[in-house]
């Protein structure tokens, strides 16, 4: 039903995640993150949010992600039904991918990055999200960006697409969340808004509000 990649950029320690799907609403449903945690996205038939938000609480108490995961997954009794990968501050991933979730499904975990999806239209969709985003040599939020554009094209959700979000979280920089909740063409509508989101009056207002490194910063 949906597809997904979360990444760190090692050079800025930005972390980001980015998702599609064929139903409404993908960033709300999907993508988490805290600059003091790390990234969640949780999805599939029957996705919990609340697993979602749990994963990054128990990473930032210092559970890895795999080790976190394990004990959501094993702890809910829906697990069949659901999907859940998440990635650390070093960079480190882990993935679950529920059995019921329906072909294709599944999930690659990368340097730095996981990339997860179900109902997809191709077992190649998540090879080309992954390779997209290592071979892009675009800013961190557009390489995420690029990456579900190649998902899409190698077949993407199986049903079409309704939804996408974008989710960029730093302790330098205010948080960059961007969500296309139903268009016909979620990905060229996110992208115009990620354009207009980074560049003029509105681009020059995020540096000025508080980040976790600069708490006390504000218009001057």
């Amino acid at each position: 039903m949906t597809f997904s990649i979360l990444a760190r950029d090692p050079e800025t320690q930005m972390l980001g995640g980015a998702a599609a799907t064929g139903s409404l609403c993908v960033g709300g449903w999907v993508l988490r993150g805290d600059a003091r945690a790390g990234m969640s996205a949780s999805q599939g038939m029957a996705p919990s949010t609340l697993w979602g938000d749990d994963l990054l609480s128990e990473m930032r108490a210092g559970a890895q992600p795999e080790e976190a995961i394990g004990r959501l997954t094993q702890a809910d009794s829906g697990r069949d039904y659901r999907q859940l990968s998440g990635l650390g501050l070093a960079g480190r991933g882990a993935a679950f991918t529920g059995k019921k979730n329906t072909p294709q499904m599944g999930a690659l975990v990368f340097e730095n990055g996981v990339a997860a999806g179900n109902m997809l239209g191709s077992t190649a969709v998540l090879d080309a999200i992954v390779e997209r985003f290592a071979s892009s040599a675009a800013p961190f939020a557009e390489r995420l960006l690029d990456a579900l554009r190649a998902g899409q094209h190698a077949g993407g959700d199986a049903r079409g697409l309704q939804s996408a979000a974008l989710l960029v979280v730093s302790p330098d920089h205010a948080p960059l969340s961007l969500r296309i909740d139903h268009d016909p063409h979620p990905l060229m509508a996110l992208n115009r808004l990620y354009a207009r989101a980074s560049t003029g009056d509105y681009y020059a207002w995020t540096k000025t509000v508080p980040t976790l490194n600069n708490p006390e910063r504000y218009f001057d």
